[in-house]
């Protein structure tokens, strides 16, 4: 049974608090828009697609909990209002900003129907927003299943086994379950398909040793846990049949915002001829940006690279940079890019998107 990071039942939303793990595991509740989008920018929750589930999920509370609205204009605001606020807790994963996107344009339709009422919209986003639960796990097994089929057609002897090196965490708890990178690997090994598993530690936040790690011996898969500057000798020497990585954006042409450390991952294993691919649901996918440089990157407080929880580790005075992500461009992501609707090169993601939508 794969971990919970989300626990939504009749209006009632928890979290297991990340900052914890792997030493305690507690839920905390979450009440309100302004306790969800708090729990956001802290990464008690993280992972594009947990963000956005979690986002809407944290409105739909509040919708349950708040005084009747008498005017549907007034309900529209509200929720308009709500959704552009929960996109500025995290800005560079696009998730949240593609669901706040969707949810608006349809309380635009519904303010265009006569017939809705305050109620009937009320009702609607509540119901659109408990259905991302459920398909974010369908979209998980579907990116799963394609990118291990697509490692085991192209890289792998029909009796051989892959040893997959993975970056950050893309699980269970960056997701509503199994995940989208570490659903792939999920895949390979429920398929007996998996040799073994390399995951970064993944500075300076360490969601690898911190919550893959976690992950990975709660489900038993073998693995092992590197840092992020043996990446390049991991590689060389422990033969990596591919690396799969996650995704907070991905944008037309291909390039891929990720991560911190994903790019020099990209740029190692073009070195060593190992295929690099991307899994994320197209979700992910911003096709309204035609390259990476067009993705905003969010940048962390320094502390988090200065000090280890409540210790410091670095010299009194010098000075930290801190991007929480970095851009790997498309022509690096030589595997190709893993979503829910398929593995396409990313010359053609934007094409095939819009081609398996029209379907």
């Amino acid at each position: 049974m794969s971990l919970e990071a989300i626990r939504y039942n009749n209006g009632t939303l928890c979290i297991l608090n990340q900052l914890l793990l792997p030493t305690i595991s507690e839920f905390e509740e979450i009440k309100s828009v302004e306790e969800g989008w708090d729990a956001i920018k802290k990464m008690k929750v993280r992972g594009a697609p947990a963000i956005a589930i979690v986002g809407c999920l944290s409105l739909v509370v509040e919708l349950q909990k708040c005084n009747p609205f008498e005017k549907v204009k007034q309900i529209a605001a509200f929720i308009i209002d709500k959704l552009q606020y929960l996109k500025t807790a995290r800005p560079t994963a696009v998730n949240m900003a593609e669901a706040a996107g969707r949810l608006t344009n349809i309380v635009n339709a519904l303010l265009k129907d006569k017939n809705t009422t305050a109620d009937s919209m009320k009702l609607r986003i509540i119901q659109e927003a408990e259905d991302m639960l459920k398909k974010d796990v369908i979209d998980n097994r579907n990116i799963g299943k394609y990118g291990a089929e697509h490692i085991c057609k192209n890289f792998l002897e029909p009796s051989s086994t892959a040893r997959i090196l993975t970056h950050c965490n893309t699980g269970s708890l960056a997701t509503a379950g199994y995940g989208t990178a570490l659903g792939v690997i999920r895949a390979l090994n429920e398929s007996s398909r998996l040799d073994h598993v390399y995951c970064t530690e993944t500075r300076p936040y360490n969601q690898g040793s911190r919550l893959t790690s976690y992950e990975l011996v709660y489900e038993k898969i073998p693995a092992t846990l590197i840092t992020d500057s043996m990446v390049s000798f991991a590689m060389k020497q422990k033969k990596i049949t591919a690396v799969v990585v996650g995704a907070d954006r991905v944008v037309a042409n291909g390039d891929t915002a990720n991560k911190i450390g994903t790019y020099q991952l990209a740029i190692a294993a073009k070195y060593h001829n190992i295929p690099f691919y991307v899994a994320a649901p197209s979700t992910s996918c911003d096709l309204s940006l035609t390259c990476g440089d067009g993705i905003v990157i969010e940048e962390r407080p320094h502390t988090e690279v200065t000090f280890f929880k409540d210790q410091q580790i670095a010299a009194l005075g010098i000075n930290a940079w801190n991007p929480a992500f970095d851009v790997t461009p498309a022509d690096l992501i030589t595997g190709g890019i893993i979503t829910e609707k398929g593995v396409f090169r990313p010359s053609e993601l934007k094409q095939k998107l819009k081609v398996k939508c029209e379907v």
